[in-house]
């Protein structure tokens, strides 16, 4: 039975980890809040003090953190990823980040001898719970391979898309999509109400016909109760609407929709929004 690590117990990280303890393997696991190993420790979880020690006590190390900042502080900072590696051992960074913190780690993480995965993952808190999330790989082929028994407990799709940078360039695809929908959403139901229209009955109109979906049927309904409880906060959001536009500009590629759709999430953070589920951008929207 494989060794593994686990660093960043936020949202996500929590449920993902969880799924590895129940699913039999040893895990050590970190986080910045020590408090918050404490549900993986009741589940039967080895908790670390510092990163370094986690990837000592382990085959493979799997990491979710919230921005390229803290990506980068967990790996190059004292006490940090690098210090614990040494040859053939795996990192696999689920964070979401750009394309050049991806390649950074990566190139790191080799000069140690490691060997390097990035595997950002679509899905929120209830997906990281069920085991459901759609994990988007890329980067050492062996060490994918080695991880999979891992992924196949966090994730009900893995895909492997190639070279160190595809996987962090699909996720902020994905979520720069997500992002204009969810704008989209909310202006459609703030205007069908200044029009005097019913708001369940946009969402039932929506629900009948070719714009179904999973997101505007859960959030357009979150939306309504005014419940704006965080599974994917908008601050994180904003940031990868923001690394999204970033990887338009490197690429020449306008992105009229997903710049405005930054400049609203970037407006609703403003208003002290950032810790709020996504959905919470409606309150920006409406004004």
């Amino acid at each position: 039975m494989p060794k593994y690590g686990f660093l960043g117990l936020g949202i996500m990280g929590t449920g993902m980890a969880a799924n590895l303890v129940r699913a039999g393997f040893e895990v050590t696991v970190w986080n910045r809040s020590p408090e918050k190993t404490a549900p993986l420790v009741a589940l039967g979880a080895r908790v670390a003090a510092i990163p370094k020690e986690v990837v000592e006590a382990s085959e493979i190390t799997f990491a979710i953190l919230s921005d390229p900042a803290a990506a980068e502080a967990v790996c190059f900072g004292a006490g940090g990823v690098l210090e614990g590696l040494r040859a053939g051992k795996g990192y696999v960074d689920m964070s979401t980040v750009d394309a050049g913190t991806s390649r950074r780690i990566s190139a790191a993480v080799a000069a140690k001898g490691g060997r390097f995965v990035e595997a950002p993952v679509s899905g929120t808190r209830k997906p990281a719970e069920d085991g459901t999330l759609i994990i988007l790989a890329a980067g050492d082929r062996p060490l994918f391979d080695e991880a999979r028994p891992a992924f196949d407990k966090m994730g009900k799709k893995t895909m492997y898309l190639g070279e160190t940078g595809n996987g962090a360039r699909m996720k902020l695809i994905v979520n720069m999509i997500m992002g204009g929908m969810m704008t989209l959403l909310c202006e459609g139901l703030a205007l069908g109400e200044k029009a005097g229209l019913e708001q369940e009955e946009i969402l039932e109109v929506i629900e009948a016909g070719a714009l179904a979906n999973p997101m505007f049927k859960g959030k357009g309904g979150a939306i309504l109760a005014q419940n704006y409880a965080t599974s994917f906060p908008l601050k994180h959001m904003q940031k990868d609407l923001r690394l999204a536009v970033l990887l338009g500009d490197e690429l020449g590629q306008p992105l009229h929709a997903a710049a405005a759709a930054n400049e609203t999430f970037k407006q609703a953070r403003g208003l002290g929004l950032g810790e709020e589920d996504l959905c919470a951008v409606y309150k920006a929207v409406k004004g």
